[in-house]
């Protein structure tokens, strides 16, 4: 109960401040719930083209990088856990070295690589970015997730004529949603907050994301406490509603993929 508390203390503090003026947000004594309550900085956002094209970037950045690390997950996972290849056990340990690196090590490379590429202030640069953080993590999971299941199941679908296509997305995929979920979640949750990379590969306000949008509202003289509290708040939205929409899905897809690959 103490650990919920704390934690969920600064949330509920952030959006009953959001609805604060900016100078009753730093009363003193602070007063948690306010008898004036104002709803004018989500307002000033949701009417505001260049805040809300924020919100457009991170969704379309955010389900970009999500459905491309499932798909290639599912083949890579699926190749892992079925089939015996040359360099298996090194892909392996590239796969798990990847994850284990620091992101901001290849802050500068990639900064380089985008601007030789021209994918700089683009969204392919900033998804493909986020996919090498992704992917490794969405295919060490889906492996173990598809090491659960039998591969007596396979085998059914090459008897009735079928290949190995077909098994894996006729019988494999849909058994596995509670994986597909997890890895969705946590995929999506990564491209929606992250903010090094996106502050760094983009230079115009039409491409930057939420996390960026939020700083931006820190100007040089003042900052709009209200303001960027409300976009917060409106930021955690997204996430929040997917988590407890697919909370059965995510806890499954956890567990079953806490093995072994």
């Amino acid at each position: 109960m103490f650990g919920a508390a704390f934690a969920g203390f600064p949330v509920v503090w952030m959006a009953l401040s959001s609805v604060k003026s900016n100078t009753e947000i730093f009363e003193f004594p602070p007063r948690i719930i306010t008898e004036n309550f104002s709803f004018d900085a989500y307002a000033t956002i949701l009417t505001d083209p260049v805040k809300l094209r924020f919100f457009f970037n991170s969704y379309v950045v955010g389900l970009s990088v999500t459905v491309l690390t499932l798909i290639l997950a599912v083949f890579a996972a699926y190749a892992f856990s079925r089939y015996d290849f040359p360099l298996k056990r090194l892909l392996n340990v590239v796969v798990i070295s990847v994850q284990a690196l620091p992101p901001i090590t290849l802050l500068i490379p990639y900064f380089g690589l985008m601007v030789t590429l021209g994918l700089y202030n683009t969204y392919p640069g900033l998804i493909f970015t986020y996919m090498v953080f992704t992917l490794p993590y969405a295919i060490i999971m889906m492996t173990g997730y598809f090491n659960t299941l039998p591969r007596e199941l396979d085998e059914a679908v090459k008897v009735d004529g079928a290949g190995p296509f077909s098994a894996l997305w006729r019988i494999l995929v849909p058994l596995s949603v509670p994986g597909l979920v997890s890895v969705g979640l946590y995929t999506f949750m990564i491209a929606w907050n992250e903010f090094l990379f996106a502050l760094t590969l983009t230079r115009t306000q039409d491409m930057r994301t939420v996390p960026i949008g939020i700083q931006l509202l820190m100007g040089q003289h003042s900052y709009e406490w209200n303001e960027m509290l409300a976009m917060s708040v409106l930021g955690c939205i997204p996430i929040l509603a997917l988590f407890l929409f697919f909370q059965r899905y995510f806890i499954g897809g956890m567990t079953a993929g806490a093995v072994k690959i």
